[in-house]
């Protein structure tokens, strides 16, 4: 069923006395030598390549297997080499996480490192929460900054006493990048309620600081419940101005902001789709760019992350290896003036914590170009699991050749048999039912009266109530093609292009295997947004395992055209998704791995509320060249 995006709230909290830490050096310097002393350099590092994710030192606690959200600084003093890393409150395992009755978090778990690929913990930013938080506050997101001769750590939390359900921005400031960290005391974004009028609280999480070439510092922050916004920061870096609030990006979309600038242009790094969904993580990392800080952004193809119909260009997906739920990332600069990015995903073969349903969240680092004015990460092709290119550590060191824009896949000839122009068949009055456009075709349940036909040289269907996961809604389809194969049609869904209350009308493609696996890439209502989605849905599925995953494609449009690339890779079934808003520029989504088989069946469905029509132009199977 699709939800809104969310991120999951996985962790419970320890009861403790809350104070600031003032973190201990001689426990750091133990834990850095028993990191030191472990493994040696492993091949590829000492070659100049590695090999994601990033390789952390096995800690007195056992191994270091999740670093969300990270934030990276290099060390700003005088004669410090190194590089730190930030993570947002985790255990460090699953027995870590089992230790202490699950409630064995780190509030934001520091790392270090000379070259950028072997890291070190080296203790925790707080060892218990300030002061001001709730006794079960989620410490997320951190943001580290060095400006007025300190360094600024500002952070995420999520909580109850802000009040109940609640979140806000904390900072605190260190001498040094490991502390000792010394909390403000308060807010620098306060709890909010949402400011749709709806009744969650707003989600006030993942600050981003960027300055701007006036020197004039800001402030981003926003997830899906009332989108993002920025706010001018105080000179001291521990206040923001409510009264300079600008909207950045739609609510229901995006959250985890990265701003970069390059060249004459700002770029807005965000992310969308499930962070944290086990083997359905759908996260993905989408961009645009404004030549102001403030906005407005818009995508590749001219359109807001303002807009009803949301701006946003991919650049960063799943792509059929290991790595999903991409994202959470952040963008720095090697000494080579290389620019890369680095993010958090889940591994689809080791989705979890050990003795848990919790999803863990390596970091991962990929190499970020720019090609006509873009940014293009890992050459377009999704976050990397073979050797790469190490970063720079002196000035002057190797980089590789730049990388182009990465293209569509190339379609063969369309294939007849399975194909459908729906405007060169006879009409058929809306009334008639079933209405079937060949043979091939048939209804998995049929439709009620009154809503398919043939109108104007245009397959209607009127949206239903429910939805696939309910097994209640009518499907209609055709046998998939023997081979590789990409599926396209053209469509419109008759949603006005902005504004509530459509909540989860949608329609589009389907792979359907059966009831309870499927592939389906639909324009969807979500809020005041209309997106693309592009979900894979498995079961049946054991207790507390999720049953749908969603990831996020290209922006939609009054016609929007969808296709999904079908191909065998090293044994595993990949799907890939595409949208276009004019048939012609096509934008790569996620990639999701299945095992439909070849039995599955092309779909077309329209549910999710009643009272919409959405009109399909044609279907059209391709076959695939070799890949």
């Amino acid at each position: 069923m699709i939800r809104r995006p969310h991120r999951s709230v996985q962790r419970s909290r320890p009861a403790r006395l809350l104070i600031p830490l003032r973190l201990s050096f001689v426990v750091t310097l133990i834990v850095g030598l028993l990191g030191a002393c472990g493994g040696g350099v492993p091949a590829d590092t000492a070659a100049g390549l590695y090999t994601n994710p990033l390789r952390i030192q096995p800690t007195a606690a056992g191994p270091f297997e999740s670093c969300a959200d990270p934030a990276i600084i290099r060390g700003q003093q005088l004669g410090d080499p190194f590089w730190y890393l930030y993570c947002t409150d985790n255990p460090l395992n699953g027995a870590d996480r089992a230790a202490n009755g699950r409630l064995n978090d780190h509030f934001i778990p520091m790392l270090r490192s000379r070259d950028l690929i072997e890291w070190t913990y080296i203790g925790d930013a707080f060892s218990v929460r300030p002061a001001w938080l709730d006794t079960f506050s989620g410490l997320w997101a951190p943001d580290v900054q060095y400006f007025n001769g300190q360094y600024y750590l500002y952070y995420t939390i999520v909580g109850k006493r802000l009040p109940a359900r609640d979140s806000a921005i904390g900072v605190a400031t260190a001498p040094t990048p490991i502390g000792p960290w010394t909390d403000s005391g308060g807010p620098v974004v306060e709890p909010q309620a949402d400011p749709s009028g709806g009744p969650d609280r707003r989600w006030v999480f993942d600050s981003a600081v960027v300055t701007d070439n006036t020197g004039q510092r800001f402030l981003f922050y926003g997830s899906f419940v009332g989108g993002i916004s920025a706010r001018r920061l105080s000179a001291d870096g521990l206040h923001t101005d409510p009264a300079s609030e600008v909207p950045i990006a739609s609510a229901d979309r995006y959250e985890a902001t990265a701003i970069v600038r390059h060249g004459e242009y700002y770029y807005l790094f965000v992310s969308a789709g499930e962070c944290c969904n086990g083997p359905l993580s759908g996260y993905g990392v989408l961009t645009g760019r404004a030549t102001n800080v403030l906005g407005p952004y818009t995508d590749r193809e001219g359109v807001s992350l303002l807009a009803g119909q949301v701006g946003g260009t991919p650049v960063l997906d799943a792509n059929g290896n290991r790595w999903i739920g991409a994202g959470g990332g952040t963008i720095f600069t090697d000494v080579a003036g290389q620019d890369w990015l680095l993010y958090h995903a889940v591994d689809r073969t080791d989705p979890y914590f050990a003795g848990s349903t919790a999803t863990k969240r390596p970091a991962l680092l990929d190499r970020l170009d720019w090609v006509d004015g873009w940014p293009v990460v890992h050459g377009g092709n999704g976050p990397s699991d073979t050797p790469q290119r190490a970063p720079a550590m002196r000035p002057g060191g190797a980089t590789d050749a730049g990388i182009g824009m990465p293209q569509p896949e190339p379609l063969g000839p369309s294939d007849t048999a399975y194909s459908v122009d729906f405007a060169t068949l006879a009409t058929d009055a809306p009334g008639s039912n079933p209405f079937l456009p060949s043979p091939l075709w048939e209804w998995i349940r049929p439709p009620a009266d009154n809503t398919v036909g043939l109108v104007d040289g245009m397959l209607r269907l009127a949206t239903q109530a429910g939805d696939l996961a309910d097994h209640t809604v009518s499907i209609l389809t055709e046998p998939t093609p023997v081979g590789d194969y990409a599926v396209e049609t053209r469509m419109r869904l008759n949603l006005p292009p902005e504004g509530c209350c459509q909540d989860f009308v949608q329609a589009g493609l389907v792979i359907y295997g059966d009831d309870d696996n499927y592939l389906k890439l639909a324009h969807l209502s979500v809020g005041d947004t209309r997106q693309i989605v592009f979900t894979k849905a498995v079961g049946p599925v054991p207790r507390r395992t999720p049953h749908e995953g969603n990831a996020v494609v290209g922006p939609a449009a009054t016609w929007t055209y969808l296709r999904i690339v079908k191909r065998m890779r090293a044994g595993e079934e990949t799907y890939t998704a595409y949208s276009s808003r004019d048939g012609m520029d096509w934008l790569r989504g996620s990639t999701w791995t299945d095992t439909l088989g070849p039995t599955a069946r092309i779909g077309l469905v329209a549910m999710g509320g009643e009272g919409f029509i959405a009109a399909f132009d044609y279907v059209r199977v391709y076959a695939l060249p070799p890949s």
